[in-house]
């Protein structure tokens, strides 16, 4: 199994970036998937998770109503969307799979980051 994610870059605050993140090996479409950041001597954090029915989402709370969370079963992939970013967003960001329907995992399979840099 192999999480590819994509779509980093470096942006101004208020700025907006996709992420991509397109799983091979094994199907996805239906347990979760989810992104996960981590910052510069910080701990790894959830971002977003979405279920593997209905397509149920979960948000941490500073980036709710910011980002949004999607995937195309068909495809094997998931994405971010994330809008108006602040400098505190910086981070590399990954992408997870769960074995299992819910929206927070626990994960099985990550992905290697990719950078995202907000400047004020």
């Amino acid at each position: 199994v192999q999480l590819q994610a994509s779509g980093g870059g470096s942006v101004q605050a208020g700025g907006s970036l996709r992420l991509s993140c397109a799983a091979s090996g094994r199907s996805f479409s239906s347990t979760g998937m989810g992104w996960f950041r981590q910052a510069p001597e910080k701990e790894r954090e959830f971002v977003a998770g979405i279920g593997g029915s209905a397509g149920s989402t979960s948000y941490a709370d500073s980036v709710k109503d910011r980002f949004t969370i999607t995937r195309d079963k068909a495809w094997n992939m998931v994405y971010l969307q994330m809008n108006n970013l602040k400098p505190e967003d910086t981070a590399v960001y990954y992408c997870a799979a769960s074995l299992i329907t819910g929206t927070r995992g626990p994960y099985a399979y990550w992905g290697r980051g990719t950078q995202v840099t907000v400047s004020s």
